[in-house]
């Protein structure tokens, strides 16, 4: 583990320890949140902690033509209930992001100022979101830094305030970025709902090479 200052770089990926923790602060701007996404490093720390930067191996990825689909998902698409935009919301994603209750979470790791950098990111084009409306109300949404020179899609975060909104926009956004040639979509770490969708864990050192 490295501790980095404001205009240190981050020390190689390889430096990361067993659970991926690489460095402790720096900061949170634009160049540094780009160099880090472009090197398979991402912050992730609530209020109570100092800046965080990880790159854990493995590392859970979905390749978009793995994507699975279940049979009732597959009704959910079909009823046509939600309706999926794109960067209409994108504040207003995060704000629920950061504030959907989560087992298991007793607070948010969405802290103001990373909140303020995505916004930022977002303004440079490189953070998208995807908001999942029923009727006129945002029920559910996702957001992640779209490395398009590389082909792929870094996921952040994901909410639902109705049953498989987020689920619904996922599925939709993989299909879109598969159109649009997106090789990876970057998930960070295991979860059942994830590896339920078709995600899987690969090594850091093939994960790396899509960032070549």
């Amino acid at each position: 583990m490295y501790i980095i200052r404001q205009n240190d770089d981050f020390p190689p990926i390889e430096y990361a320890g067993e659970d991926g923790l690489l460095a402790i602060g720096g900061d949170l701007s634009l160049k540094r949140l780009t160099t880090a996404y472009q090197r398979g490093i991402f912050p992730w720390y609530d209020a109570s902690q100092p800046t965080l930067w990880w790159s854990p191996d493995p590392r859970m990825v979905l390749f978009p033509e793995k994507l699975k689909v279940s049979k009732s998902m597959k009704q959910v698409l079909k009823k046509g209930n939600f309706r999926v935009t794109y960067n209409e919301a994108f504040a207003e994603v995060l704000q629920n992001c950061a504030s959907i209750d989560r087992k298991g979470q007793s607070g948010t790791w969405l802290v103001r100022e990373m909140i303020d950098a995505y916004i930022g990111l977002h303004q440079l084009g490189m953070a998208i979101s995807i908001e999942v409306w029923e009727e006129n109300e945002l029920v559910g949404g996702l957001y992640g830094i779209y490395l398009r020179e590389k082909q792929v899609f870094c996921g952040e975060s994901m909410f639902a305030k109705k049953s498989n909104a987020s689920k619904f926009g996922f599925i939709q956004m993989v299909k879109n970025l598969q159109a649009e040639g997106v090789k990876l979509i970057d998930c960070q770490v295991y979860t059942k709902h994830l590896a339920s969708l078709g995600a899987e864990e690969i090594s850091r050192g093939k994960f790396l090479k899509y960032l070549e």
